[in-house]
């Protein structure tokens, strides 16, 4: 009987014990030469001070649609997939010299998220962080813990034709003992291309839903990385919508 070299035996027992490599569900994406700014100042709880404008009436029949279109801790996927699947992305673009006001509608999360914006040009969509050169913070804290309460309403600029204006879930973006913002909090934004998920499937973070009855535009907005077992895929996690007007 031949001998087996006892080199062979390791290098057979070293390829049985090797193992595939398995490619990340996720890529963290870095935000590291994008500037932040505020709106204004905020209060220890991350609420507005200074900016908060006369409160919006939230109507039972706005309630109502979006407690169909958006329920609580059901997979959009199977209540809503129309939301998902489109090409379309939650950003809002200008045709027209325009003022646009955002207000906070609910949140329906454990987690310290902050809101914000971005803009870019219309038909130039950021495809990396590093095309992001600023964040404006909306709401420094929107998610659990919030002072702010349905209606709450603010400005965010007046924007000219050309413009798009994206969106930015900071996932614990507020840190509440600090009592302040965490710009290198994971971001989660209205671009699916800056999301950090591989499958494009799951990179939408941010569902735009026209509500032509008052002419709003509802964005409810995932707060979690969708590849984890413990994401709902709800899309309720923070909604607020937006009024455009023309400017005067």
């Amino acid at each position: 009987m031949k001998k087996i070299s006892p080199l062979f035996i390791a290098l057979l027992i070293l390829g049985a014990c090797k193992k595939d490599k398995v490619a990340p569900s996720s890529v963290p994406v870095q935000f590291t030469a994008t500037t932040y700014s505020f709106l204004g100042n905020y209060d220890t709880n991350g609420k507005p001070t200074d900016y908060l404008l006369t409160k919006d009436v939230i109507s039972a029949n706005l309630t109502s649609y979006l407690n169909t279109t958006l329920p609580e801790r059901t997979d959009l996927r199977k209540s809503n997939p129309d939301l998902l699947t489109t090409k379309s992305i939650a950003d809002i673009t200008m045709t027209q010299k325009s003022d646009v006001f955002i207000t906070f509608v609910n949140q329906g999360t454990g987690v310290n998220d902050a809101i914000a914006f971005y803009t870019y040009p219309t038909g130039s969509a950021p495809k990396t962080a590093a095309d992001i050169k600023n964040i404006t913070y909306i709401f420094p804290l929107a998610g659990t813990g919030t002072s702010l309460t349905a209606g709450d309403k603010v400005k965010i600029g007046t924007f000219g034709v050309g413009t798009s204006i994206g969106f930015v879930l900071l996932q614990n973006g507020w840190d509440p003992v600090k009592k302040t913002v965490v710009n290198d909090a994971v971001h989660f934004c209205s671009n699916d291309a800056l999301n950090p998920e591989v499958d494009p499937n799951l990179k939408k973070h941010a569902v735009l839903i026209n509500y032509t009855p008052e002419n709003k535009v509802l964005i409810g907005f995932e707060d979690l990385d969708r590849t984890t077992a413990n994401c709902d895929h709800d899309f309720n996690d923070i909604v607020v919508y937006a009024t455009v007007t023309a400017a005067i």
